[in-house]
């Protein structure tokens, strides 16, 4: 007997949208990231060198962030007056991983 399982579409559940604001600006992310995105940015993040780990965060925006939205926030963070300091982009960051790994409370169909 062959052992197979279909894993469907590969995603358990339509997300809600996401954004967040930053200086009164409200940018807008993609709902759902594909996982090697998630594993990578895990991986690297644990790197001892502070490039790769700060380049996978600049990476991640990219993929996360709206084309409207990535192209304001590179702007802002190019801003000699609005400062982002690496914190608030960590902290950034950590927020929206977490709500990208959140799971459903039900199952699809519950």
């Amino acid at each position: 007997m062959t052992r197979f399982k279909n894993f469907g579409k590969g995603s358990l559940y339509t997300a809600e949208p996401i954004s967040f604001e930053l200086h009164d600006e409200k940018f807008d992310c993609v709902t759902q990231v594909q996982g090697k995105l998630l594993l990578s940015l895990i991986a690297d993040s644990s790197s001892d060198d502070a490039a790769i780990s700060s380049a996978i965060i600049v990476k991640f925006f990219t993929y996360v962030l709206k084309d409207e939205s990535l192209e304001r926030f590179e702007v802002l963070l190019e801003d000699k007056e609005r400062i982002v300091s690496v914190e608030t982009l960590s902290e950034i960051t950590s927020w929206l991983i977490e709500e990208y790994t959140k799971r459903p409370e039900t199952q699809p169909g519950v």
